[in-house]
């Protein structure tokens, strides 16, 4: 049986509303700074001029990170948009970077385009991200440049406008499949996407936010005890992914279907017009 730690907490804010960044060099594990700066000394390699600047955001730069357990996660952000040929690179080194350090259980190496980033006419998640989970560790940080973000209908739509692609998604790369690493990093993947939507439902009521998986689980519950098993089971295979995949299949048709339906409902109410980005 999976051990659940209640572990991470909800957004801070402050008077106006706006969530608080608390990531900080102070706050990283010393021994995870080998990993970093390989994770900036590969982003460098690869991209070279076209590097803008790298950035960290999750458990680690929070301080909460558990050796063996956390995740790095990174994010590149380049001058001009990448090819696929270049994308593909990147994903083959992830891979290598992951086996290399130990103090992590898997690094993610994701790219985006500066000018994307810093067009905030309309809702953005890395843009969300960069401003309120991120810590830029190397280049001119693009972060004081971003706007400041609140937990309402554009972050809950987010979350909620493409789940039912992303289940299907799984549900497709799921059938079929015997590579046991590539379903673990499907069933991860879309159990986390799960949890936070779960959320994303009850945002507009609490007007609070979180990326962390176990208080995202708990608010949900309070809402929706009579799903509270469902969501638990959710958040068993984040923690730790199966292999099975009947199984797998079995959740994401029977409360994948539920939190989808949920979803529309919240949809049809508060973006009737499904807005892919909703105006902050």
């Amino acid at each position: 049986m999976t051990t659940i730690r209640a572990i991470g907490s909800l957004c801070v804010t402050d008077s106006d509303g706006h969530i608080i960044n608390h990531s900080d060099w102070n706050n990283i594990n010393p021994i995870f700074l080998p990993v970093i700066n390989d994770v900036v000394h590969t982003y460098s390699t690869h991209l070279q001029d076209d590097l803008h600047s790298v950035y960290i955001r999750g458990s680690i730069p929070r301080g909460i990170g558990i050796v063996g357990v956390a995740d790095l996660d990174t994010i590149a952000i380049t001058k001009q948009k990448l090819n696929n040929l270049q994308l593909k690179r990147l994903k083959d080194v992830e891979q290598e970077l992951t086996q290399k350090h130990t103090c992590v259980d898997g690094i993610e190496l994701s790219v985006h385009c500066m000018e994307a980033v810093l067009n905030t006419s309309s809702f953005s998640i890395i843009s969300f991200i960069l401003q309120t989970h991120g810590m830029c560790v190397f280049g001119e940080d693009l972060i004081p440049q971003l706007p400041k973000y609140k937990a309402n209908e554009a972050l809950a739509n987010d979350h909620l406008i493409h789940l039912q692609g992303q289940i299907k998604n799984a549900c497709d790369d799921l059938q079929d499949n015997s590579d046991i690493e590539d379903i673990k990093d499907c069933c991860k993947w879309i159990m986390k996407i799960i949890v936070r939507a779960g959320l994303a439902l009850i945002i507009t009521k609490k007007n609070t936010y979180t990326r962390d998986l176990y208080p995202a689980y708990k608010m949900f519950s309070k809402y929706y005890p009579e799903k509270e098993s469902d969501m638990r089971k959710a958040l068993e295979y984040a923690i730790t992914p199966i292999v099975v995949t009947n199984l797998l299949l079995s959740f994401l048709n029977e409360f994948g279907t539920w939190i989808i339906i949920e979803a529309d409902k919240w949809l049809k109410f508060y973006n009737p017009n499904r807005e892919l980005n909703m105006k902050i």
